[in-house]
């Protein structure tokens, strides 16, 4: 099976992001790194990238050089990750796209609400996949998570409580530091710093394994630290459209957290309970019974989970190994169109650029019901209203 053809946008030396994203991409033998425009330097992008075995005339020197010169080409790249500043996500994904390329973009997808119903409008116009990386949704634990859940085990949902919780910017001293100090200002962030950067993550895993959209939310928010203009700490309450009663809090200065991402599902005839920082177990509580404790890997689990579980059990699974799930669905996605079928169910989880639209109005939700002292307010694009 030939490998389809990747390239990246962003993601350069000394990214946070990057080598999750190339090593994620390369771990199944799905796709082949063929080209790249991975700084904003273009001739530190150029040297980068072909440090990293990109050929001369694929290692671009901007996004713009990197369209004109795959757009046309018969071995052009098959999917396009992009993984550059929050504010540029909007214009490189929509030029992409309507250029015919699938797209990968980090989240958020834009910045504001009706950008993020024109690359829905555009990715349904185009018939290219728009997907967005969601990337702790590739755990294989949540998929069986979610499995679990649509199949009844746990009965009706009742309450789900989601976390993403961290310490990293409890310092006041450090407030004004570069690295930190442009996630609390609007100019460069947006309308919200920590439940746009981390809360999200945390509403669109509920909504995965639930199997259920938020329609409204109430929310707290707050700046510990003063001097900062967007919140460093929400505490939000959402409803979703089947029933489900949602509790999320998100922090980035929990002194003693170090990621904190949780979610607790609780049923009418059981709950579980996951944690990022110790995938390798989803526990289990069914009504009247005893705690259990599922293991991934072990023996019959769900396709979802079975599909996505790499190595054996009771070793390690980590972060690339969940974003090399995502790149699975979606060379999944890729081949069935090129082949003219239907995709493995199993597969067809990526999230999409609808995730990505629903995600962005949350965030301005949380905004305007923050401002007002909690109201409620709809959580939802006016295009699914």
């Amino acid at each position: 099976m030939a490998k389809l053809k990747w390239g990246m946008i962003g993601g350069g030396e000394g990214s946070q992001i990057g080598p999750a994203h190339r090593l994620g991409s390369g771990l199944d033998g799905l796709f082949d790194f063929t080209a790249g425009a991975l700084d904003h330097r273009p001739d530190a992008g150029r040297a980068y990238g072909q440090r990293l075995g990109l050929t001369a005339d694929r290692s671009y020197g901007s996004w713009q050089d990197m369209l004109a010169g795959e757009k046309d080409r018969d071995d052009r790249v098959d999917l396009v990750t992009v993984a550059t500043p929050n504010a540029t996500h909007f214009e490189i994904t929509k030029a992409y796209l309507e250029a015919g390329f699938h797209v990968l973009c980090e989240k958020p997808m834009t910045m504001t609400v009706e950008e993020g119903e024109e690359i829905v409008k555009i990715a349904r116009a185009s018939g290219a996949i728009c997907a967005v990386n969601y990337g702790y949704t590739g755990y294989s634990l949540v998929r069986h998570m979610r499995a679990m859940v649509a199949r009844g085990d746990i009965g009706k949902v009742r309450v789900v409580k989601a976390e993403f919780s961290h310490g990293h910017h409890a310092d006041a001293a450090d407030a004004d530091n570069p690295r930190v100090r442009w996630r609390y200002d609007p100019a460069q962030a947006g309308v919200s710093a920590q439940f746009a950067d981390c809360g999200i993550h945390a509403m669109h895993m509920a909504a995965f394994v639930c199997g259920q959209e938020v329609t409204k939310l109430s929310a707290d928010t707050v700046s510990a630290i003063p001097v900062r203009v967007l919140e460093d700490d929400a505490m939000v309450n959402f409803r979703m459209d089947g029933g489900t009663v949602g509790r999320l809090w998100t922090s980035s200065i929990a002194l003693g957290r170090q990621h904190g991402l949780t979610l607790q599902v609780f049923g009418e005839t059981g709950g579980l309970r996951w944690a990022q920082e110790h995938p390798n177990q989803l526990y289990h509580m069914p009504l009247n019974g005893r705690l259990q404790v599922i293991e991934r890997g072990e023996g019959n689990l769900s396709p979802e989970a079975d599909r996505t579980s790499r190595v054996t059990v009771g070793h390690a699974e980590g972060m690339p190994l969940a974003f090399a799930n995502i790149y699975a669905d979606l060379s999944e996605a890729i081949r069935a169109r090129k082949e003219g079928r239907e995709m493995d169910p199993a597969a067809n989880l990526y999230p999409r650029a609808e995730d990505g639209l629903r995600s962005m109005a949350a965030v301005f939700a949380v905004a305007e019901s923050g401002k007002a002292d909690g109201a409620w307010v709809d959580a939802r694009p006016p295009m699914f209203r």
